[in-house]
Parts: structure tokens; C-alpha cells; sequence
């Protein structure tokens, strides 16, 4: 145990390790000024990485991402019908790869893509060779399925334990998964990270919230795997429980799943009494650990490079943007086998940024997404702008709905928000600082609801923000 006695206490420590934080003068959140313990396993390792490749030039990154696009374009075009159809329809084929640059000719593939191709029209291997299947739930249309094959799989447990390891993990640490097993990937996917790596799985699953509290304290992990959302109520769990986090080990919570930003990750960390880093993936190009946030960094999720090559683009007019731009993130796969994906629209909104704890790019904090994007009455606003708004009055607890009525002649929006105790602020006193927050900031006039604590439904796994109420066909006519 290392007993921090001041912040230039462990800027000295990080300096003596060489760690790239203190090169950017930035000290993690979590300490916020105050005294605290961090607990590591062995003290800070000075390893920069899992694999060497994280810390390969530029030049031989890229000359990597050339060789393997060159593969990845042949092999989809050999082996899938659709892409064979959508390739020659845009006029192109493999051997007109010659640079990273014409990636740009190929055209691109979206969900509608994996949902017309249903169940396995995009597999590029022959069925006896997939090894297993994953697949979205489909509750917005038909479900998404992907194929892995045996190769994919180790592939996968690799580059999950390479994102463990970025994030401070080390083998023989306890690992508690919350993420969802089953057709979800997000429980499997850490699962066999963690275990790659050399630690004891937990897989808990999502729900039994009451239990996960009760295993965190009786098994006493080290890093919790979970959905940031989820985290929060684990945590007002385990408050009701008379669980004081301080008295644990648990010193690492990789989120992911779903968007947080940056007031969610404080609150986090301030209650939790951990680091938490961002974890990136999605079941279409493979699932957690497409990309993962460094715990000597804590400045954006570095993206597996060699593994996966991203572009940003105008998500209207799909032209390519340059580093650094704001826009929709997109990847080609470079190493899947079953069922390599070109060009996949993410719909995530972000932007890339130089490598800093690694040498490959790194992606911003996700801003929203393309498609989740709320228009109130000509007012443009992402969920997420709306919850640092929340996260920003002192007295308010971080959980909250959005509801969109439109099914008068103007739409109306309502934040309903939670009072963080008793002890907070008047009820109609938090109503009006939100309201003008959101108000002043945002531009958009909101009804705001402050609910009683504990009062608003809580997430079980991925967190369902927003409530819509959608004019039917009759009140158009």
C-alpha cells in the first residue's frame, strides 16, 4: 500500500515511473486534493504495454494497416457475395488498394447492411469453421448477428486482455464481471480477457444487484468490468449495505458499454474510490476492446491500431475528415476471419487524437451519436449534454430520464433528476438551478421534475435515458 501524502507526492511517483501523465502536468481526478490510498498490486509497473506493437513507430503501424486492409479487402471480396455486390456496384476491387488513402473508395457498411444479410450472408467462412455467434437483441428491427471463428476468438481474448492491462490490470488480480453473458458480448468478451491475462473471473453477470454489492465486499475484487450506469446503482447498493469502499481492494472500474462523460467518470470515481477508465467496442467489428483508456493517461480510449483501422466522416455527406475534426467514427476490421466489416458506420461522434500513453491514435470522449441526437423545437441537443448539466447542481444524484412529447404542435421536453438525500436543497430550489442551467447552456427550455432519492428507475445493464412519445399516424393527418 502506498499512502499519498500530497499531489506532489505522486507527481513525483509517476515521474520516477515515467508515466505520460505528469508529462502533460495533468494528476488524476480522484484525488481531488484530499489524502488517499491508491491500491496496486506490486506498486506502479513502469511496462508500457501488453504487447510490443503498442509502442511501434508510426511508419510501421501504418506500413501494418496497409498489408492487412490489402488482405481484409480480397478476402470479403472472394468470400461474401455481398460484399462482392456492393464492391462492384461502387466500381472498385481489391487490387485498387494500393494506399491507406483509397480506402475512401470503398463503400461503407451499416447495420441495415448486417440486418438485410441476416442470419450469416456476410460470413466469409464456411459455417463448419465458426467457432461462435453473437448478436444484438433486435429490438429495434432484425437482430444483428456475428460470426468468430476459433482465430477471432483468441484474437479477442488477446486484445481484451491487452485493454485489462492498459487500464492498470495485472495477473492475479480478482476481475468481477457485471457485464451481461449470453448473446450480449460484453460479458464473454472480458471474460476471456481477463482470464488471458492471468486473473480470477467473477462473472456475475448484470443484475442481482442486492448480491453484487454482497460479493464486491465477501470476494473483494480488484477491478470491476460494468456499464458506468449500472456501476452507480451497484454503488447506492452497496451505501444501503454499510459497504465503505475504502476498506476494499477494488481500485479499477473499466466501463463501458455505453457513453459517460467526463462529470459521470467523478462522481464515479469520487464515490467508488477507484480509477475509472473507459473501455470501447461494439459487437459489429468485434465487442469490448476495440479500444481502451489508459489508467496513466485517463485522456481518451487508445484504438488497437493494428487490429482496427478508424476514419472520421461527415455523417452527411460520409466525406472523409481529418484528424482532430468532430464526426462520425468509422472501422474496417484488419484481422477478423469470419466476418471481416468495411468501413462500418459506428454512428459514434468523435474525434482522433495523437497517441499519447501509446503510440496509436486515440479517440475523444464519445460526444453522442448520429442518430440519438435530440431536436427540440430547432434546438440541437445530445443526451449527454443534458447529463453534465445534471451532474453540475450540487445536491442532485446522477440519475435522470429524458422524456420527448411529440405529440402536440410543439415538442416538449421533461428532465425528471433525483434529489442526492434529504439533506439536499429544496426540491423547487434544484428544479430551478437545472432548469436555468439547462436553459443558459443548452438553449432549450426543459420541464424539470425533481424526484424524491432512490425514487427513479435504475439500470440493470445499459442505461435506457430517454422516453419518447411520437405523434400516431392519425394526429398527423
Amino acid at each position: 500500500m502506498y499512502h499519498i501524502e500530497s499531489r506532489e507526492w505522486y507527481a513525483a511517483l509517476l515521474a520516477e515511473q515515467g508515466l505520460s501523465a505528469l508529462a502533460e502536468g495533468r494528476i488524476p481526478p480522484f484525488l481531488g486534493g484530499r489524502q488517499r490510498v491508491i491500491r496496486r498490486r506490486g506498486g506502479l509497473n513502469s511496462q508500457k504495454g501488453y504487447e510490443a506493437i503498442e509502442n511501434a513507430g508510426i511508419d510501421e503501424i501504418r506500413a501494418l494497416q496497409a498489408e492487412r486492409l490489402g488482405q481484409t479487402l480480397r478476402h470479403a471480396y472472394r468470400n461474401s457475395p455481398v460484399y462482392r455486390r456492393k464492391f462492384d456496384a461502387a466500381g472498385v476491387k481489391p487490387e485498387d488498394f494500393r494506399s491507406l488513402g483509397d480506402l475512401a473508395r470503398f463503400p461503407f457498411t451499416t447495420k441495415a447492411d448486417l440486418r438485410d444479410a441476416y442470419p450469416f450472408g456476410l460470413c466469409c467462412v464456411p459455417m463448419e469453421r465458426v467457432a461462435r455467434i453473437h448478436a444484438s437483441s433486435g429490438t429495434t428491427g432484425q437482430p444483428t448477428v456475428v460470426c468468430y471463428s476459433a482465430a477471432d476468438i483468441d484474437r479477442w481474448a488477446g486484445l481484451c486482455a491487452r485493454s485489462i492491462h492498459a487500464a492498470g490490470g495485472r495477473p492475479g488480480d480478482k476481475v468481477h464481471v457485471a457485464y451481461g453473458y449470453g448473446l450480449f458480448t460484453g460479458g464473454l468478451g472480458a471474460h476471456y480477457g481477463a482470464e488471458r491475462l492471468g486473473c480470477a473471473v467473477i462473472p456475475m453477470s448484470g443484475g442481482q444487484t442486492a448480491r453484487q454489492a454482497q460479493l464486491i465486499r465477501d470476494f473483494d475484487p480488484d477491478i470491476i468490468m460494468v456499464t458506468p450506469s449500472y456501476l452507480l446503482n451497484i454503488s447506492d447498493e452497496m451505501a444501503r449495505q454499510g459497504i465503505d469502499p475504502e476498506r476494499l481492494a477494488l481500485r479499477l472500474g473499466i466501463l463501458g458499454a455505453e457513453p459517460w462523460s467526463e462529470a459521470m467518470g467523478a462522481e464515479i470515481e469520487a464515490r467508488m474510490k477507484l480509477d475509472a477508465v473507459d473501455i470501447y467496442g461494439l459487437s459489429e467489428v468485434m465487442g469490448p476492446g476495440v479500444a481502451q483508456e489508459c489508467v496513466e493517461s485517463k485522456d481518451g480510449a487508445t484504438i488497437w491500431e493494428d487490429h482496427f483501422y478508424p476514419e472520421i466522416i461527415d455523417p452527411g455527406t460520409g466525406a472523409a475528415l481529418p484528424d482532430g475534426e468532430q464526426g462520425e467514427l468509422v472501422f474496417t476490421t484488419l484481422t477478423k476471419e469470419a466476418m471481416p466489416v468495411i468501413r462500418y458506420r459506428t454512428r459514434d461522434l468523435t474525434r482522433l487524437l495523437p497517441g499519447t500513453a501509446r503510440s496509436m491514435r486515440r479517440m475523444a470522449r464519445i460526444a453522442g451519436r448520429s442518430d440519438d441526437m435530440l431536436i427540440i423545437r430547432g434546438v440541437n441537443v445530445f443526451p449527454s449534454a443534458i447529463e453534465e448539466q445534471v451532474l453540475s447542481v450540487a445536491g442532485l444524484a446522477p440519475h435522470y430520464l429524458i422524456e420527448v412529447d411529440r405529440r402536440g404542435r410543439l415538442d416538449q421536453v421533461t428532465v425528471a433528476a433525483e434529489r442526492r438525500n434529504e439533506a439536499a436543497a429544496e426540491p423547487e430550489a434544484l428544479r430551478a438551478e437545472l432548469a436555468r442551467r439547462i436553459k443558459d447552456i443548452l438553449g432549450l427550455s426543459a420541464q424539470v421534475e425533481i424526484a424524491a432519492p432512490g425514487k427513479l428507475p435504475r439500470s440493470q445493464g445499459k442505461a435506457a435515458r430517454i422516453i419518447e412519445k411520437s405523434r400516431t399516424h392519425s394526429e398527423t393527418e
